[in-house]
């Protein structure tokens, strides 16, 4: 069994932080459970493309409020505590935060830890290579 605490993973390599968000990723490939597990603050004012071209994505607001935008057809839903939001299609978004998220998100397959979103919102599928 593993075990760990929220507050005992920040300021450590567990957390990745960016000018729009940070995420303490509390479980990882390195686990061996399939998926990794984060807890990810979206800051207020902030808008951030993603295209999880090579993982899965299942997202839950824990508080907060926002909206995801998918850039294919536009479409806006709203984020608040108590929503859910499943990137099952690899599906290009636009997270906006207009009070700071903070939410509770799985990936498949799972990230090593050190990733960090490239210039077109991707994570690698394969991150040892990846440098700070």
């Amino acid at each position: 069994m593993i075990v760990r605490k929220l507050q005992d993973c920040i300021d450590t390599e567990r957390q990745m932080k960016s000018e729009n968000w940070n995420s303490v990723r509390l479980s990882l490939k390195d686990d061996n459970m399939g998926f990794s597990f984060h807890i990810t603050t979206i800051y207020a004012g902030t808008e951030t493309p993603i295209h999880y071209q090579n993982h899965l994505e299942t997202v839950y607001c824990i508080s907060g409020e926002g909206e995801v935008e998918t850039v294919a057809d536009g479409k806006i839903h709203k984020i608040e505590p108590g929503t859910v939001y499943i990137l099952d299609k690899h599906d290009k978004h636009l997270l906006r935060a207009s009070k700071e998220m903070q939410l509770a998100c799985v990936f498949n397959p799972p990230l090593h830890g050190r990733e960090h979103h490239d210039e077109n919102g991707v994570y690698p599928l394969e991150a040892e290579s990846v440098t700070d």
